[in-house]
């Protein structure tokens, strides 16, 4: 199994919203990726809550079957038609993926 942990800062304003209408658009569309492809076991996207201590904005989590899945995953057209939104909100971004 592969996970694949994403996250965020964004920007104050960008594309004409600002931080939390943003972040809360980006959540929608990475949920609305769920299954988009087989082998995605788990995929959650959270926003940072008010009052908790937060670096980053966004988070997803996921969890592959496999390289395999994770890479129609990353090439289907659904998550690379994300791409051009989240580039131009954005101020920072990390990822790690790792094997258990």
């Amino acid at each position: 199994m592969l996970k694949h942990i994403v996250m965020w800062k964004l920007k104050e304003h960008a594309e004409g919203a600002d931080r939390a209408t943003n972040a809360a658009k980006m959540k929608a569309m990475l949920d609305a990726c769920a299954g988009i492809v087989p082998g995605i076991l788990k995929l959650e996207a959270v926003v940072a809550q008010p009052g908790l201590e937060a670096t980053y904005d966004v988070l997803l989590y996921s969890e592959f079957a496999d390289q395999a899945a994770l890479d129609a995953y990353q090439h289907h057209p659904q998550h690379v038609a994300l791409k051009p939104f989240f580039g131009a909100v954005r101020e920072a971004r990390q990822c790690m993926d790792y094997e258990v």
